[in-house]
């Protein structure tokens, strides 16, 4: 079942800070107020997932100018995510924060539970500040994701949000045109 238009529920997990160098607790009421995407990936001290959490930190900066928080999540721990941070020249440069699902909870609500092998799938969710998801992206375990994507994703979530009634069609960009979905457009595009 789609978890887009569908509001988060309510969690608490550990996660690993790397700007503060602290553990934090981190719940869905940390996701409220504010744009916020969650990648999950399926283990550290891994392959793909490396290359991904450091593309996702070099758009950390845009994000954040965008008012979006980042946080990526496996189901791993805590410590792991600091043990990993600490010691991979990858993921040393991460800022957002990690968190941590080994109850898998986590995991299973956003749905990209791999219960089989017990680890996250490789999915992206974009949360508007009322912890609705407004955008999900599932991949298979060897694709891994572009991070730049999600810049796009956001400018067009959040232009939607301010006007309602718009669309972004394909490939819109924030200065491009939007829709403005009615009968004179049936048939038209």
């Amino acid at each position: 079942m789609s978890l887009i238009g569908k509001k988060i529920q309510e969690f608490s997990v550990d996660g690993y800070d790397p700007k503060k160098e602290e553990f934090v607790k981190v719940t869905n009421e940390d996701f409220m107020g504010k744009w916020t995407i969650l990648c999950f990936y399926p283990a550290d001290f891994s392959f793909v997932c490396p290359t991904e959490l450091e593309d996702l930190q070099g758009q950390y900066k845009t994000l954040q100018d965008l008012g979006v928080e980042v946080y990526s999540a496996s189901t791993d721990t805590h410590f792991t995510h600091k043990a990993w941070h600490d010691h991979s020249d990858a993921i040393s440069s991460i800022e957002y924060t990690m968190l941590a699902d080994p109850s898998q909870k986590l995991s299973l609500a956003f749905d990209v539970l791999d219960e089989e092998l017990g680890l996250s799938q490789r999915g992206t969710f974009l949360i508007d500040p009322d912890g609705v998801v407004q955008t999900a992206e599932i991949n298979a375990d060897g694709i891994g994701r572009d991070a730049s994507v999600l810049v796009d994703k956001v400018k067009a979530a959040q232009f939607v949000r301010k006007n309602p009634g718009e669309a972004c069609p394909a490939k819109w960009k924030e200065t491009g045109k939007a829709l403005t979905p009615g009968l004179d457009l049936v048939g038209k595009i």
